[in-house]
């Protein structure tokens, strides 16, 4: 998974989507295997530096460009430590959140702004706003923690916009209070476990976003990553797209330069 994947975390139609299954305790391990199996596809990369582009549409689709570097540094018995630094325009230049994930506790996050030369953290009650005006939120970039949430497996379906292949419909709905989705339903490959879609709902229940990934490349012969993903905003109309450019699987990246005091330097 690319660093929004994996922060982001690592992913039926309209007619299907108001129907939702009575959950037995089959579809219960069915989906907590299924959501193992596509993080357990992923792991052993060590870490990784890639260059992408984000293009922020609002609703008259007039749009606005970023670029940035995504870094990731897995962590053995912990989640990733992952960040994302702007490097253009110049009044985000160097504006960069940092991200520590973790399996059996609250998330740390830190968000630096250059302009204050300040790094101020980011708290767990307001990690459902936005990242940087985009359709993304801070808790969209924590990632793919197994344990904080509870699965479903709803059904099989060919995938969305790959009919050729066949798809688990997985739902997972976040243990954390504080978070801003009541549940997401993603569509995975059968095949290689690709994520080809997520959908994200409110507290309330209502459809909020829909995360749609494509244009699929095998990077080192051994990392499958979409480079093309865009969240779109059902209720604001406004749309924010990443397209990945490159990765370096072969960056070494220690724990010192994932930590807190390292942001500005």
């Amino acid at each position: 998974m690319t660093p929004v994947h994996r922060l982001l975390g690592s992913i039926a139609f309209v007619a299907a989507l108001a129907w939702v299954p009575v959950a037995n305790a089959g579809d219960a391990q069915k989906g907590l295997e299924i959501a193992r199996a596509a993080k357990d596809r992923d792991e052993g990369f060590g870490s990784y530096r890639s260059q992408a582009k984000m293009i922020l549409r609002d609703k008259t689709g007039t749009a606005v460009e970023r670029d940035f570097i995504a870094l990731a540094l897995e962590v053995k018995g912990d989640g990733d430590r992952t960040s994302i630094e702007f490097e253009t325009p110049l009044d985000v230049r160097g504006m960069t959140v940092l991200t520590h994930a973790h399996t059996d506790r609250d998330d740390d996050q830190w968000l630096y702004l250059p302009a204050a030369s300040r790094t101020r953290r980011i708290t767990s009650g307001s990690r459902s706003g936005s990242f940087a005006g985009s359709e993304f939120s801070y808790e969209d970039l924590v990632g793919h923690i197994i344990e904080k949430n509870t699965y479903e497996w709803l059904r099989d379906e060919p995938c969305p916009s790959a009919p050729d292949r066949m798809c688990y419909v997985n739902e997972q709905r976040p243990k954390d209070p504080d978070s801003g989705y009541s549940r997401m339903v993603a569509w995975i490959d059968q095949q290689d476990y690709r994520g080809y879609k997520v959908e994200y709902y409110d507290r309330s229940g209502a459809l909020l976003k829909t995360l749609v990934s494509s244009d699929f490349k095998l990077f080192d012969n051994k990392y499958l990553r979409p480079t093309k993903m865009v969240m779109s905003n059902f209720q604001t109309g406004k749309s924010t797209e990443m397209r990945w450019s490159s990765y370096d699987f072969n960056v070494k990246l220690t724990p010192e330069q994932m930590a807190p005091y390292s942001l500005g330097q």
